[in-house]
């Protein structure tokens, strides 16, 4: 694999098909291929998360389950490049509830919609979060075409769910409040 990792112009793509794990080639607009951009994509806005958390001691342990959510997110994309090999377990979907439930406990109720804002941190983990969404509904139409396992729809789902509730806690943590959506919203002038 070394090897394959350090040669980055191969021109095998040239032709608009791309190759999965266990050597077929399908067209780069295929469903699955797809999804794993929009998952790649997740790990990249999960990744600009971070950055904004980098060295405030406080998000030390969110920015660690934050990596730790990249790697599976590398896993979950592994297992749609290999067709057949579940590699995303009840267990990793179980962590991320019990994350909801923990970083939850702590917030206010919500009593109306939340916009993204408040915090540099908690726009960046809407990002993310709108990402996993796209991502979640990729997955989903490629179920239509092909099996998905029950896992990897569910993790996606979660994963949204967590970041949802992650941006809320940055802005609470920071001392900003959440941007609540106003049915009406005020003129600008």
């Amino acid at each position: 694999m070394a090897d394959r990792l350090s040669r980055i112009v191969t021109r095998s793509g040239d032709a608009g098909l791309t190759g999965l794990a266990d050597g077929s080639r399908v067209p780069k607009d295929a469903a699955r291929i797809a999804a794993l951009g929009d998952i790649d994509e997740c790990g990249s806005a999960l990744g600009l998360l971070i950055c904004e958390l980098d060295g405030d001691a406080r998000f030390a342990t969110l920015a660690q389950e934050l990596v730790r959510v990249q790697h599976d997110l590398f896993d979950l994309g592994g297992e749609l490049s290999l067709p057949g090999h579940p590699v995303i377990a009840e267990a990793q979907v179980a962590r991320l509830e019990a994350w909801i439930e923990r970083d939850n406990a702590a917030l206010p109720p919500l009593r109306n919609f939340v916009l993204a804002g408040g915090s540099r941190a908690a726009a960046s983990a809407h990002l993310a979060r709108t990402v996993a969404r796209r991502a979640e509904r990729a997955i989903v139409h490629l179920g239509h075409v092909e099996p998905v396992s029950e896992p990897v729809r569910q993790y996606i789902n979660r994963l949204s769910d967590w970041l949802f509730v992650v941006a809320r806690r940055l802005n609470a943590e920071l001392g900003r409040p959440d941007v609540l959506w106003q049915q009406r919203a005020p003129d600008a002038g």
